[in-house]
């Protein structure tokens, strides 16, 4: 298992491009699926967690030309449906939490579709129920396979429907639109997610000659069409990243430039670390945060203590909490965090509490952190990463502290951020991989 060894304690400088958005490309992706026509890809992020994604569509026979490593053209004109039900797809897609995501078209084209166990990241129960309610609605017949060990969806021809979710889920919302284009009739999908992966997802199956009303809002109007033909996409830049690069700077006190952000897709992200006490600047669409010695948290206007919660779109994203609260475990003043979708993100508290940071985890959904605001500085330990998001918070926690520290676990960094080592050095940071 390879390891990070971090040197901390320096201020970086220079520009860094974010990658493409890990979140929209397993859903893009999954979405090929849907005609039998070229369908191009640009801006890929070049993680394990897409790259396995690639790889299942290539053992189901979709043929994957790679001109570079961000840009695949991919064609699904000899697609073997049964292999989704093989336990070699079942051992490969367990792995991966977005092999769900080909259940939509799967069983809108080929009219049946296989679901293993879905694996990812520990951080909690995430249901599958309204992926497979929505997928019911349409007409579809769902039931376990036990000599198969998976789920199994059919339906001779999918029918439009009225539903309302019941929550506004972002990859259950992306399987049934996937679905819905080619049912037959109207399908309404109210308290549908409205993120930009969603409305990405809308606009490229729009081009691709599917008809959906709503786009951006969370009550989408589809109406069936028989076939669906070639585009060409480009993913956003990845918001999530974006989030961390304006943390990093501010714990490092480091001038960073953040180029091709993508700003008008990043709803209240910047206002959330402008409320952490970060300033920065807003060119075109690229963000510049200057060095900055000491950042003080805000208060609500009553004077009250600051909490910064996730929300589904266009509330604060859940993936950016872990970065929130190991940023502010450095700023002036007081901040509760509130993850209210997974109760067990929260849990990386401890290794920031023994490199020094004042934090107290009421429960398995908020903690309180007193920023040091400097006085002590963050001291560096050996330490494992329990998932993508927390691993890059206590990444940037380790580049912020006095002395070195060791990172265990870094596939689950690698399965959501490309080359994050090298692109970090490039900023001067003083960070090695180590070989298992």
């Amino acid at each position: 298992m390879n390891t990070f060894e971090v040197i901390g304690g320096k201020k970086l400088k220079g520009e860094i491009v974010p990658q493409g958005a890990k979140n929209e490309a397993l859903q893009i992706l999954s979405a090929v699926l849907l005609t039998s026509e070229a369908v191009t890809v640009s801006n890929i992020p070049d993680i394990l967690d897409v790259n396995l994604l690639i790889e299942l569509l290539a053992d189901i026979g979709v043929k994957v030309t790679r001109s570079d490593r961000h840009t695949c053209t991919f064609q699904a004109d000899e697609i073997d449906a049964d292999y989704l039900a093989s336990d070699t797809f079942r051992k490969k897609g367990g792995r991966l939490r977005g092999s769900v995501m080909f259940a939509g078209p799967m069983l809108a084209r080929f009219k049946r579709a296989y679901i293993p166990k879905p694996g990812g990241d520990k951080i909690g129960r995430r249901r599958l129920d309204t992926h497979i309610i929505g997928f019911e609605k349409l007409g579809a017949k769902y039931e376990y396979e036990e000599q198969l060990g998976c789920f199994k969806l059919s339906s001779p021809q999918l029918k439009g429907c009225y539903m309302l979710l019941d929550e506004p889920s972002v990859t259950g919302t992306a399987n049934i639109v996937m679905a819905a284009v080619l049912a037959e009739g109207i399908t309404t999908i109210y308290n549908a997610a409205c993120e930009p992966y969603i409305q990405q997802l809308c606009k490229m199956l729009t081009r691709m000659g599917a008809n959906i009303q709503g786009i951006g809002s969370n009550l989408l109007v589809i109406g069936g069409v028989s076939k669906l033909g070639g585009t060409t996409h480009r993913m956003l830049p990845d918001m999530i990243e974006i989030g961390s690069f304006i943390g990093l700077a501010a714990m490092t006190q480091s001038e960073i430039t953040i180029k091709d952000a993508g700003v008008e897709h990043l709803g209240v992200i910047p206002e959330k670390f402008r409320q952490l006490g970060i300033r920065f600047d807003i060119k075109g669409d690229d963000i510049y945060i200057p060095a900055q010695d000491v950042y003080e948290i805000q208060t609500f206007l009553d004077g009250g203590i600051l909490t910064i919660y996730d929300h589904p779109w266009p509330g604060f994203t859940p993936d950016l909490l872990s970065i929130v609260l190991v940023v502010a475990t450095q700023a002036r003043g007081s901040v509760l965090v509130h993850q209210k979708m997974f109760e067990s993100r929260l849990f990386f508290t401890d290794k920031l509490i023994d490199m020094g940071a004042q934090i107290i985890l009421c429960d398995p959904h908020r903690a309180t952190v007193i920023g040091l605001g400097r006085k002590n500085n963050l001291r560096g330990i050996t330490m494992s990463s329990p998932d993508i998001r927390a691993g890059q918070a206590l990444l940037i926690a380790a580049l912020s502290a006095e002395g070195k520290s060791v990172i265990q676990n870094i596939e689950q960094i690698d399965r959501g951020y490309q080359y994050i080592d090298e692109r970090l050095q490039n900023l001067g940071a003083d960070i090695k991989r180590i070989p298992a």
